[in-house]
């Protein structure tokens, strides 16, 4: 039987048991690896000895042969080293989290199998950058963007579009007596100019404004696409960023057809990547232009999975780890 290796943590959301039951009606074995139980309670042995590679993982519950595995889902690696802290001399606690992050990351990126995802994948498609340029040079439209640290410059480019938001490139956040505080998507207002100075100690990125007739989530799994919108504009709250009110809204996403052209596109660029997974924000026009915003490399799925016939996205996530439909061949080793 085929063994498929999950990578989450012990809080992930009900994804986990809809793909774990596709899998397993695919006739296939699910090891789900925890990582906020490694390494107290989890533990992971790679070794080399008589010119066999042999990778054991050992749980509370079972013990597991990893290097025979026939595909890996990198969910999540949330929480590593959760309690760790407490069981330690502090001196030694930031040197032995850099090790086990050294050593998880370096197990998935050597596992000879196919991957739906990798840390290294994360982490090219953590470059907003990147994803426009790439985005723009296959024809995708994307709206007019200045990422700087320079106030002046983004002085200039404010005064020049006049209706701009700012926004972060990473999950940007700011605890407060324990709090977290999420930084959303913004307008730029011309009293805002003022502040622009702090650029200097944190760059953000500026994009020309643009005037929503609908926004769009698109879900890629393998050659599947799953694309929902939104009329983020019937919420005052929503109507920058649709997350500001994202729980009033969660059960008023539509299923859309998207224009063919579209589609080809947003399939080019996971064949850029050349991942099987993508999470694409897209907003549409009053003219009913399509503007790529971004793609998250692991982006949440699972309220738009709950608005499908017998959630489809987990069967495609399923389906391609068992490799019973078409995906991308990521295999690295020689």
């Amino acid at each position: 039987m085929n063994k498929i290796l999950i990578i989450t943590h012990t809080a992930d959301n009900f994804s986990i048991e809809k793909v774990t039951e596709y899998i397993e009606k695919n006739g296939c074995e699910v090891i789900r690896f925890d990582v906020d139980l490694y390494p107290l309670q989890n533990k992971l042995t790679t070794s080399f000895q008589d010119g066999e590679w042999v990778s054991i993982l050992e749980t509370p519950d079972a013990k597991h042969r990893l290097d025979d595995i026939a595909a890996v889902w990198y969910r999540r690696a949330y929480n590593m080293g959760n309690g760790l802290k407490e069981e330690m001399d502090p001196k030694f606690f930031g040197a032995a989290m850099g090790e086990i992050r050294n050593t998880l990351f370096g197990f998935l990126e050597s596992i000879d199998t196919y991957s739906l995802g990798k840390p290294s994948v994360y982490r090219r498609l953590d470059s907003k950058e990147e994803q426009l340029k790439i985005a723009d040079k296959i024809g995708l439209k994307i709206p007019e963007s200045c990422i700087t640290n320079n106030p002046e410059e983004a002085r200039k480019f404010i005064l020049k579009h006049q209706n701009v938001i700012a926004k972060m490139q990473t999950g940007f956040a700011i605890y407060e007596n324990g709090e977290e505080c999420v930084v959303f998507t913004n307008v730029v207002k011309e009293d805002n100019l003022e502040e622009l100075d702090s650029l200097l100690y944190c760059p953000m990125q500026f994009q020309k404004k643009i005037e929503k007739k609908k926004e769009l989530r698109i879900t890629v799994v393998g050659r599947d696409v799953y694309a929902f919108e939104i009329d983020s504009q019937q919420s005052e709250e929503a109507k920058i960023d649709w997350r500001k009110d994202g729980v009033n809204l969660i059960d008023k996403w539509i299923r859309t057809e998207l224009p063919s052209e579209v589609e080809q596109k947003i399939l080019e660029l996971l064949d850029v990547y050349n991942v099987d997974y993508g999470a694409i924000d897209v907003i549409v026009s009053p003219e009913d232009e399509y503007y790529f915003i971004e793609i998250n490399a692991a982006g949440e799925f699972f309220w738009l999975d709950n608005l499908t016939e017998g959630h489809l996205i987990s069967k495609s996530i399923a389906d391609v780890l068992c490799d019973k439909a078409p995906r991308r061949n990521n295999m690295v080793l020689a």
